[in-house]
């Protein structure tokens, strides 16, 4: 298996959630509108924003629990049943722990 490859996508991909998240972030931290209307309407998009950065937030966990186990010489390998990952899985979801039978 070419862990160079899915680490190279794993680093991308860790770039980018960092960077959404600090966007995110900014985003929450401007001051409110005065006018109440628009403010209530800013408050739901918040909401909306907070729960995409909880999203990004625990996939970025996993991003960098992939690029461990490919430090540690473990990436590809299925935590529950110890097989093997296979690559065509890898690469649609690259942070993956499990085989699609264990997933």
């Amino acid at each position: 298996m070419n862990t160079e490859h899915f680490k190279q996508v794993l680093t991308e991909r860790k770039r980018y959630l960092e960077t959404s998240l600090d966007e995110i972030e900014t985003t929450l931290d401007t001051e409110p509108p005065k006018d109440f209307e628009e403010r209530a309407t800013e408050r739901e998009s918040d909401e909306v924003m907070e729960r995409l950065g909880n999203v990004e937030l625990a996939e970025l966990k996993q991003v960098a629990q992939a690029l461990d186990r490919i430090d540690k010489g473990t990436f590809g390998v299925c935590a529950a049943c110890g097989e093997e990952i296979s690559t065509a899985r890898l690469e649609v979801v690259p942070h993956t722990q499990k085989c699609r039978n264990c997933a």
